[in-house]
C-alpha cells in the first residue's frame, strides 16, 4: 500500500480588491496562467519518469463580491446585480478566452452596487486534464509508464486531481443547489470545472476551438444549410465585405477576408466531426456560428449543454419539420411560439410543467426577417408562414406510432413536428440564453406526403437558401438591440446569479 502524499502547490496569491474591471480580469489571468503552467510542468516531469514525493495541486481563481444592502436597483436589468446582500462568488477558468465577458460582468457589478470585487485563489482544484487546452492526450501520456500502468508505483489520480463529475453538475442552473451554512451564494451559472469540461467537449464534437465560437448561433439538422452558409460566407469574405474578418471550419481551417489579405490556413480533418461547426467571425465575437447537430433530441441537448458555457446572446433553430396541417405546403415556414416536449431528454432537469415561453424580441426579429426576405407582409405573410406550437419527439418513426399519439398532437394544437427544437428551446430557457425556432416544412406524412429520397427538388433547395437568409437577417436584427435588451427578464428565476 502506498503512503498518502503531502500536497505540492504554488505559493498562494493573496486575495485583493479591485474597482477597475480590466485590472481585476488581468489578475484572474495572472493566477490562472501561473497555476496551469505549474500543473503542466509537474505533469510532464511525471510522464518522463520523475519521482513526485507530493500530490500536485493548483486552484482556479475566483471572483467575489460582498454587499450589505437591499437597495433597489434598476428594475429593467436582467443581469449585472446580486439579488440580496451577502457574499457571492464563482471560480473562473480561461479568463483569456472570456476577457470581454468577464470585464463587462465585473464592471456592471461595481457600478450597480458601488463596491469592489475581490480576486484570489479559490478552493476548487484544477484537474490536470484541464490544465491543457487540448494538445495533449492525457491517457496516452499516462500510458507511457511502468509498474502496470503507473509511474513509480503511483497512478495519475494518486498524484494529480482528475475531473470530478460531482463538481461539474448544473445544480445552479437547475435551481437545485443546496448550500451549507455560511457558504457564499453563486455568482455565475457555471463554476470553472464545468466550463472547462464543455470547452473540451466543444472541440471534440464540432472540430473547432472554443475561441472561434461567436455570440449568435444557428443550429440546423441538414447539410444543405451548411453548404449554403459556407458559400455565402466565402462570397462575403471574397468581396472584402466590412464586418466579418474570417471564416473558420472544422480542423480550425481559417479563411481571411480579402480586405485583410485573404488566404486560407489549416487542414480539414480526414473525417468530419459529429456536429461540425462553422464560424463567420467578427470583432468582439459578434459574428455567427452555425452547427449541424444532425438528427435527434440527444444531439440537441448535448451540444446546447456545452455551447451554453460560452454565454451566447442568442441561438436559433433552423431546420426541417413535418407539417401537421393539410393546408400547409412543402416549403412553408413555421415560427414556434410553444413546444410539446415529447423528446424526454430534459425531463429531470426541467419539469414538463415548466412552460417554455416565446421571447418577444426573438419572435419579432424572426417575423420581420421573413417579411423582408420574402417581400410579403400582413395577411399575405400567412400564406407562407404559420405561428404555432411545435412538437418534438424522440421517435423518428412517429407517424406510425398509432392513433393515441396522433390524437395528442391534435389536442396540443401542434402545427409542426421535429426532433430537436424543443430541446434547444428548453435548454435556452434553462441556461438563460435567448432562443427561437423557425422551421421549414419538408413533408406532411399525416396527409400522404412522406419524405423519400429524391424529393429535394430545385424549389426545395431554393427554400434552404432563403431560410438561411431569413435566419441571418433575424440575427442581425437581434445584434442591433444590444445585449442588455436582448437578455430577457423572463428567463430569470426568483433568485438569480449576477452574471449574464
Amino acid at each position: 500500500m502506498c503512503a498518502a502524499l503531502a500536497y505540492l502547490t504554488p505559493p498562494r496569491i493573496a486575495a485583493e480588491t479591485f474597482t477597475d474591471a480590466a485590472a481585476a480580469v488581468a489578475r484572474l489571468e495572472e493566477i490562472y496562467a501561473r497555476n496551469t503552467q505549474f500543473l503542466r510542468e509537474r505533469f510532464e516531469a511525471y510522464a518522463n519518469g520523475a519521482a513526485l514525493t507530493a500530490r500536485v495541486r493548483a486552484y482556479y481563481p475566483f471572483i467575489r463580491i460582498t454587499t450589505s444592502t437591499h437597495g433597489q436597483l434598476d428594475s429593467r436589468l436582467a443581469y449585472g446585480f446580486v439579488e440580496e446582500p451577502g457574499v457571492h462568488e464563482t471560480s473562473v477558468t480561461r479568463p483569456d478566452l472570456f476577457r470581454g465577458y468577464l470585464t463587462e460582468q465585473i464592471r456592471l457589478l461595481t457600478e450597480n452596487h458601488g463596491v469592489a470585487v475581490e480576486i484570489g485563489e479559490s478552493d476548487e482544484p484544477i484537474p490536470i486534464h484541464f490544465a491543457y487546452r487540448r494538445d495533449i492526450n492525457i491517457e496516452a501520456a499516462a500510458a507511457l509508464t511502468i509498474d502496470g500502468g503507473s509511474m513509480n508505483g503511483r497512478s495519475l489520480r494518486d498524484v494529480f486531481d482528475a475531473p470530478d463529475p460531482a463538481a461539474m453538475d448544473d445544480a445552479i442552473a437547475n435551481g437545485t443547489l443546496q448550500l451549507g451554512p455560511g457558504a457564499p451564494q453563486p455568482l455565475a451559472l457555471f463554476r470553472a470545472a464545468r466550463v472547462d469540461y464543455s470547452l473540451h467537449r466543444l472541440f471534440h464534437y464540432t472540430g473547432t476551438d472554443p475561441e472561434h465560437f461567436q455570440n449568435f448561433v444557428i443550429f440546423t439538422n441538414y447539410q444543405f444549410y451548411v453548404d449554403a452558409f459556407q458559400q455565402l460566407c466565402h462570397e462575403r469574405l471574397g468581396s472584402g465585405q466590412s464586418g466579418p474578418e474570417t471564416f473558420v471550419g472544422p480542423g480550425n481551417v481559417i479563411t481571411r477576408n480579402a480586405r485583410l489579405g485573404g488566404g486560407t490556413t489549416g487542414v480539414a480533418p480526414a473525417r468530419a466531426p459529429q456536429m461540425p461547426a462553422f464560424h463567420l467571425v467578427e470583432p468582439g465575437y459578434r459574428g455567427i456560428t452555425l452547427i449541424n447537430i444532425g438528427t435527434g433530441p440527444s444531439n440537441a441537448r448535448n451540444i446546447t449543454d456545452h455551447v451554453a458555457v460560452l454565454r451566447p446572446h442568442a441561438w436559433l433553430m433552423l431546420g426541417h419539420c413535418a407539417g401537421l396541417r393539410n393546408a400547409q405546403r412543402l416549403g412553408d415556414y413555421v415560427l414556434a411560439h410553444g413546444y410539446v416536449r415529447e423528446d424526454h431528454v430534459l425531463d429531470s432537469e426541467l419539469p414538463l410543467w415548466a412552460p417554455i415561453p416565446a421571447l418577444a424580441e426573438v419572435q419579432v426579429a424572426l417575423e420581420q426577417a421573413v417579411g423582408e426576405v420574402t417581400g410579403l407582409a400582413g395577411f399575405d405573410l400567412k400564406r407562407l408562414m404559420r405561428t404555432g406550437t411545435v412538437a418534438s419527439v424522440d421517435n423518428r418513426n412517429w407517424e406510425i406510432g398509432g392513433p393515441s399519439f396522433i390524437r395528442r398532437l391534435s389536442q396540443s394544437r401542434a402545427i409542426a413536428l421535429d426532433m430537436e427544437s424543443a430541446a434547444i428551446a428548453a435548454n435556452g430557457f434553462r441556461f438563460r440564453v435567448p432562443y427561437g425556432t423557425l422551421l421549414c416544412v419538408s413533408d406532411k406524412p399525416l396527409h400522404g406526403e412522406i419524405k423519400l429520397a429524391g424529393m429535394a427538388s430545385e424549389f426545395y433547395r431554393q427554400r434552404v437558401g432563403q431560410h438561411l437568409e431569413i435566419g441571418l437577417n433575424a440575427l442581425e436584427r437581434l445584434k442591433s438591440q444590444g445585449s442588455e435588451r436582448l437578455h430577457s427578464r423572463k428567463l430569470r428565476g426568483f433568485t438569480e446569479v449576477a452574471f449574464q
